[in-house]
């Protein structure tokens, strides 16, 4: 276990934001977890538990304990003629998870490669790019309930996943803390390739492997994403808004054909960063803070911008988009303090 006072999280936000939390707990085991959660000290104290910070915004420093859990490991559990079912520690990257299922010839995940953050956070955030959700591989999520110290497996469907939503997310929910992640791969995989940037780097005449589309997906996004070493960020600052029908046909009178999704009959999902860049904020800065060139979706850090000056730009971004389409947006980012 680790314990440490007056702990840097640079390294746990990617902002790269310099700020301190009064306690920094790691623990190596469920066993270390609990012992944790029944402390005294820790029960009358303030804590949030967190991953590598990839969806958090800190405006402040914390005044309590973060929890952050140092279990890893990837586990084939068992195996079907047409399955396996893998058991994933919740500090393991996301990444490495990906990378590991692709060089095995598992798929499921593969449209999920780069994107940041840990296993835990991922079944939290539900994380999803190019048609793919982690919702879509999860058999169960393994827990511990933060009041009662009692250990909970939380089925697909007890996870309530939604667009960027879950369970875990819910702030009406007993806290739970994810200590793994059960997934389950095919043997046989079958592709998700219908998004127009994917296919660009996939015209071949042969049929694409999984290490094909791995390769894309990394390739799409490097091409779209500042990269959080060199140009702190979260990634996706908002999520993409669902609009009515009623309002999706209105959009269309006043501004012509736009890029859209349909979720379903009477709603309609759009590009958070088409709004943005309409309205013509795409590579803007304020001090420190700005919009990523590469993606208009991204609030990016220069280095010495607060929490507080990077959150009063995204509240601007909102108000511009706001006037301009009736739309609010809404962050995907966690703001703490």
């Amino acid at each position: 276990m680790k314990l440490e006072q007056n702990y840097s999280l640079k390294q746990y936000n990617t902002f790269r934001l310099q700020v301190k939390t009064r306690w920094f707990m790691e623990y190596d085991s469920e066993e270390e977890l609990l012992k944790i959660l029944q402390d005294e000290y820790f029960q009358e104290n303030c804590s949030l538990h967190i991953g590598t910070g990839s969806n958090l915004l800190f405006l402040n420093d914390f005044n309590g304990i973060i929890l952050h859990s140092a279990i890893k490991g990837i586990s084939l559990e068992r195996e079907t003629d047409e399955f396996v079912f893998l058991r994933i520690g919740a500090s393991e990257l996301w990444d490495n998870v990906v990378a590991y299922a692709v060089k095995k010839g598992w798929g499921g995940i593969e449209n999920l490669s780069l994107i940041p953050g840990e296993t835990g956070a991922a079944a939290v955030q539900n994380i999803g790019a190019y048609g793919v959700e982690i919702k879509d591989v999860v058999e169960c999520i393994e827990t511990y309930n933060q009041l009662t110290f009692e250990k909970k497996l939380f089925s697909k469907e007890a996870c309530k996943y939604g667009y960027r939503k879950s369970i875990f997310k819910d702030e009406h929910s007993d806290p739970h803390i994810i200590t793994y992640v059960n997934i389950r791969l095919a043997k046989q995989p079958s592709f998700l390739l219908e998004y127009g940037d994917l296919k660009k780097y996939l015209v071949s005449e042969r049929e694409p492997t999984l290490a094909d589309v791995r390769e894309a997906v990394i390739a799409v996004r490097k091409s779209k994403l500042p990269d959080p070493a060199e140009l702190g960020n979260a990634g996706s600052f908002f999520m993409n808004p669902i609009v009515l029908y009623s309002k999706f046909e209105d959009l269309k009178n006043k501004f012509g054909e736009f890029p859209h999704y349909k979720v379903s009959e009477i709603e309609f999902k759009i590009p958070a960063a088409w709004l943005i860049e309409q309205c013509g904020l795409k590579g803007k800065w304020h001090g420190e803070v700005g919009i990523s060139e590469k993606q208009a979706l991204i609030i990016v850090n220069k280095g010495g911008a607060t929490g507080h000056e990077i959150a009063l730009f995204a509240e601007s971004v909102r108000n511009i988009v706001n006037d301009k389409f009736g739309i609010e947006l809404v962050p995907e980012v966690k703001y703490i303090g």
